[in-house]
């Protein structure tokens, strides 16, 4: 059978959102736009509220630019712009449109009216399947998904630079790219995804390219970010990538990984065994100090010496023998010791992918959809009977990481959280 041509050349997909997306029904906003004095009054009050979604130099003034033509697609849509009196560093004049979030990106159609169709896609649901449900045709629906993918995914999850967390998880989610192996480099922290990057290649300089998408739009909300621990699985090249891209970071690797190691070599052969085994190891792990887990530790092995043999054993040993890299954790309280976080982020994630078949064309398409799916995943809103909704009262995970929402909607919500993503934004930040 002929082969899918397919190019697999890693280019930049993020691109820059010239719009400013605010939190206003269409028809209020038509009535607004109608008059320049009373658009430019609104605009000022939406400056002194969400100053976070506008550009840098708004606070140097801004004048009514134009009123751009009725679109075709949404003859009720008339979008009026605003002109920066700063100009940007090669000296050109900044442009801004000024949208309402009941429209989505590109006149494609209404928020509310496709709000639905995309929810669905948390579930996995094809494109044909909305199509089937909601009309339109799947290249409509595919191309609005990917649209997303175009987005800073940093600073649209997280809107306040303070905020940035200091203490990450990180890890790679296998999957094939037409048929080959590839790597998801993902990112997380604040119980968010912050970066998601397709890698081919699971080497170092692979996975250091991957992840340094997340560093560049981290420094880009923050200059100075840099975090102090990331927690990572055994594997050296996601180690070695990290400490490149941060080399102050302290690399944390996960205690829970080294256990299973156990268990897999333990539970079936050393049956009678294996409920002393898992206490001995949990109660390491639950040690208060490094002192009382290093002796723990070396009781561990000590008594496996004694009682265990063969791959158990050895399993036992490489533990205690990671002693030094786990006490490490013990300066940092609020450093994750396991990777239970990032786990539970990517099990929607890899049945999103196994719904989709995973990939099955270019690079870029795939980059796109994976980039797309973070934030649909950040700014969707909780199962109702999750206790995320009843302990911390928020209903998704942007909401838990921000302490705030825009719109009581996601869809809204994530649309006005993408306002001018990729542009030097404002220092200035809501005051909750």
């Amino acid at each position: 059978m002929p082969q899918r041509q397919y190019n697999k050349e890693r280019v930049e997909v993020r691109k820059t959102n010239r719009r400013i997306i605010l939190p206003i029904g269409l028809h209020e906003y038509n009535e607004r736009s109608k008059s320049g004095n009373l658009f430019r009054g609104w605009v000022d009050e939406m400056i002194e509220k969400y100053p976070e979604l506008f550009p840098a130099g708004i606070e140097q003034g801004y004048s009514l630019h134009d009123i751009l033509p009725v679109s075709s697609k949404l003859p009720d849509v008339q979008v009026r712009r605003i002109r920066l009196k700063q100009v940007d560093g090669e000296g050109k004049v900044q442009v801004f449109s000024i949208v309402s979030s009941d429209v989505m990106p590109s006149m494609t159609g209404y928020t509310n009216e496709v709000e639905k169709a995309l929810f669905l896609r948390r579930f996995g649901v094809p494109f044909w399947g909305l199509t089937y449900l909601f009309g339109r045709d799947d290249n409509y629906w595919y191309r609005m998904v990917s649209h997303f993918g175009q987005y800073e995914i940093v600073s649209t999850t997280l809107k306040d630079p303070a905020q940035l967390p200091e203490h990450l998880l990180a890890d790679e989610k296998h999957l094939h790219f037409n048929g080959e192996k590839g790597y998801i480099a993902t990112t997380v922290g604040g119980d968010c995804v912050l970066g998601v990057s397709l890698a081919l290649a699971a080497d170092e300089a692979a996975l250091t390219q991957a992840y340094d998408d997340f560093r560049k739009e981290a420094q880009r909300l923050a200059p100075d970010y840099a975090p102090k621990t990331v927690n990572t699985d055994g594997w050296f090249a996601t180690q070695n990538a990290w400490r490149t891209l941060f080399p102050a970071i302290l690399v944390i690797e996960c205690f829970l990984h080294a256990f299973l190691k156990i268990r897999d070599r333990c539970k079936h052969k050393w049956q009678t065994l294996f409920p002393t085994i898992q206490q001995k190891v949990w109660d390491i792990y639950h040690a208060g100090d490094a002192n009382t887990f290093r002796q723990r530790t070396a009781n561990l092995l000590t008594w496996s010496q004694q009682s265990l043999t063969g791959p158990a054993l050895e399993a036992v040993h490489k533990l205690c023998a990671k002693t030094d890299s786990f006490v490490l954790a013990f300066a940092h309280p609020s450093a994750f010791r396991t990777s239970n976080m990032v786990d539970r982020h990517m099990q929607p994630l890899d049945r999103w992918l196994f719904a989709a078949r995973f990939f099955h064309g270019d690079w870029r398409s795939a980059q796109l959809q994976c980039r797309a799916w973070a934030l649909f995943h950040n700014f969707l809103p909780y199962c109702p009977r999750a206790s995320a909704n009843h302990q911390h009262h928020c209903r998704s995970p942007v909401e838990k990481l921000n302490g705030f929402v825009y719109h009581e909607n996601w869809l809204h919500n994530l649309l006005i959280s993408t306002s001018v993503a990729g542009c030097s934004l404002n220092h200035r930040f809501r005051q909750n």
